[in-house]
């Protein structure tokens, strides 16, 4: 399985990064070994002194695609949840200078949390659907999917076109304002619609 990220998908996190808004959705991959297990902490990398949360509404892909119409799209995935796509800000900044890839900073070993999904049709629409990421029972992040810029079905026709969408795979769609660093000791908890997807404390 592979993990498909797609970065400024947001215009308040645009903003809040100071970053060009793009013109089509902005791609990048994640390892499975990327996968942070379950029940296991997030343990911050030596390499870096500034990840952040970026908390992100996923999809998992249920059927093999390829070329998928925007129209057929809904039916290549049936459940939703939650992650975080953690980021090394610093080394991040330092590739960007540099006109480097992203990998090391965003594809380390378990940078990405994936929650408990969801049935899609639970939802009455999946365009308008809360989210909120909690820091020591704080909200740090909150976001509804009618703010994305690509919508769910548009970003699973997109990347389609690159890369053939096998059983499996996961897709994150972007996450919205108010990223943050992690330090030790937080409890990160994942929330879609007031359901807890994930717990996850960070060493």
């Amino acid at each position: 399985m592979k993990i498909i990220c797609i970065g400024r998908n947001y215009a308040d996190h645009i903003s809040e990064l100071n970053n060009e808004r793009p013109t089509e959705p902005v791609i990048f991959m994640k390892p499975d070994s990327a996968i942070l297990l379950k029940n296991f902490p997030f343990v911050i990398p030596e390499f870096t002194n500034d990840v952040h949360h970026e908390i992100e509404v996923i999809v998992k892909i249920n059927k093999v695609g390829k070329y998928i119409d925007k129209k057929f799209a809904h039916k290549y995935y049936d459940e939703i949840s939650l992650g975080i796509d953690f980021t090394a800000r610093d080394l991040q900044s330092t590739l960007k200078e540099k006109g480097l890839p992203w990998e090391k900073a965003k594809a380390f070993d378990g940078s990405a949390i994936i929650g408990d999904f969801l049935p899609k049709n639970s939802f009455t629409s999946l365009e308008n659907i809360n989210f909120e990421l909690k820091s020591n029972g704080n909200v740090v992040q909150q976001g509804n999917t009618s703010l994305m810029l690509w919508k769910i079905d548009e970003l699973i026709a997109y990347v389609s076109q690159y890369f053939t969408l096998k059983t499996g795979d996961i897709l994150f769609t972007g996450t919205p304002k108010g990223v943050a660093p992690v330090k030790d000791g937080d409890v990160l908890e994942g929330f879609l619609e007031g359901n807890q997807l994930f717990k996850v404390q960070v060493k």
